[in-house]
Formats: C-alpha cells, structure tokens, sequence
C-alpha cells in the first residue's frame, strides 16, 4: 500500500486559517475529489468538523477520523486514535493508496514518523496570512516526479501547481 498526502500550501507554507481554506480554487477541489475517490482518507477530527456538514463524511471514500476523543463519534465513518491504527485499517482493507488529508498537525506527525511514500501539493504561488502550516519539504528526502502549472483566471485568483513528490 501507497501511503500518501494530498495539501493545497501557499509559498509560505500556509494551509489554513481559522480552520477553514483561505483560497478558493476550484480546479484544486476537482483534482482532489479525482485524486482521493474510492480511496480510504485519513483526516484530523478538527479538519474533518471543518468540512462543511453537507459535504462529510466525503461521498466515495472511506473517512477515518483521527481523534484523542475517546467518545468522538461520525456516522458513516472510521475512528481511529491513533495515526498508526488508521493506516492498519486502510492495509487491512485492501487499500492500494491510502491519503492523508490533513489538518497540519497529522501531515507533519506522518512526515515525521516516515509513513509518507507520495505527497499531492498544489503549490498556491502566493504568501498568505495563515495559523497552520505545512512542514518545509526537504529535498534530500523528496523528489518531484510531475508538475502541471495552471495560471490564474477569471475563477481562480492565483496561479497555483499540481506537483507530485516520491519518498527517494
């Protein structure tokens, strides 16, 4: 099993505010729905809570959610309490590409702990004003693969990138 993650990430590594998306880029939210579909996620409970209610669990994929709240509880989704036992439940289910879609703190405990193969990130080519961040990518580590560039438009204010990355 592939285990990876998928982040949207300003150029100073910004990805969130207030616990919401500080852009709205809506090529980025297709790429990935594609990217993530019939796929098990991994999601922190306060990112998952951030999802607006009429969207979660997110349709087609198999949530876990990843919570220290012993009595959390999500119709239609995994808890899991620890990041090690949400990807045993992804392995165990047959899972080829497992992904982690955040908040800032499960991407920098899976970076840390070495579970990453793959990360997705659309680089936003902008600074923005943000309360949660995205670990530097080391380059010793991390080796681009593919990189699709996309230039602003009349539905997305900045340009922005698709960029794979492989553990080397």
């Amino acid at each position: 099993m592939i285990t990876s993650l998928i982040v949207a990430v300003a150029k100073n590594n910004v990805i969130g505010k207030d616990n919401d998306l500080i852009w709205r880029l809506p090529k980025d939210m297709k790429f990935f729905k594609e990217t993530t579909l019939n796929h098990h996620i991994i999601t922190g409970r306060k990112n998952y809570i951030s999802i607006p209610k009429k969207f979660r669990p997110l349709p087609n994929r198999t949530n876990i959610v990843l919570t220290r709240q012993t009595d959390f509880k999500e119709e239609d989704c995994i808890i899991a309490n620890s990041l090690e036992d949400a990807i045993i439940y992804a392995k165990n289910y047959n899972e080829t590409e497992l992904f982690i879609i955040g908040g800032g703190q499960i991407y920098k405990e899976a970076l840390d702990k070495g579970f990453i193969d793959r990360m997705y990130i659309t680089h936003v080519n902008e600074d923005f004003d943000g309360d949660t961040f995205f670990p530097t990518i080391d380059t010793e580590k991390w080796k681009k693969v593919s990189e699709i560039e996309n230039p602003s438009d009349e539905k997305h204010a900045h340009s922005y990138s698709f960029t794979v990355y492989e553990k080397k």
